[in-house]
């Protein structure tokens, strides 16, 4: 089994770059910043992460359109790497992600305000609190159930389908 799968919520570091191909299809180039925050022995350490998202047609100018630097923003999509051989002779590699839908963050419409909002983190979310009565008990001696046994199971030859 194989997956390319990328989920990324971050914000943009530039506005978004559209441009046309040859073939008339555009595309737009978003420079995205993720942050990894954790502890070191009671120390909180930050740590920013920069990448590249592609995105094609209307994707891209829907982003094109609404987003603009420090704005909030979700990236579903795929890794893709890309090589040629500059004007040096050199081959180069880039490493970027093919973005298959986008997530807007909140707008206030005032670009520097949506900058500075910071988004809610995932430990902020909150679980419902179960009610301890309606947690089911589950026995470990009690013996587990398979299913129906074939030799239970009584099928008229006539209610077959083929």
């Amino acid at each position: 089994m194989n997956l390319n799968k990328v989920y990324l919520i971050g914000r943009l570091t530039q506005d978004p770059e559209t441009r046309a191909i040859p073939s008339g299809q555009t595309v737009t180039t978003l420079r995205m910043a993720t942050n990894r925050v954790w502890n070191d022995n009671g120390q909180k350490k930050e740590v920013a992460e920069y990448h590249t998202i592609v995105a094609w047609g209307r994707i891209g100018e829907i982003a094109s359109q609404y987003l603009r630097r420090g704005g909030l923003l979700m990236v579903e999509g795929r890794i893709q790497t890309r090589s040629w051989t500059g004007q040096d002779n050199v081959k180069r590699y880039m490493t970027e992600v093919v973005a298959e839908s986008l997530q807007l963050g909140p707008r206030s419409g005032n670009p520097e305000a949506d900058a500075r909002s910071v988004a809610p983190a995932v430990t902020d979310i909150r679980k419902p609190s179960i009610p301890v009565d309606d947690i089911p008990i589950i026995d470990a001696n009690e013996p587990v159930s398979h299913g129906v046994d074939e030799s239970e199971v009584k099928i008229k030859e006539e209610d077959l389908p083929f």
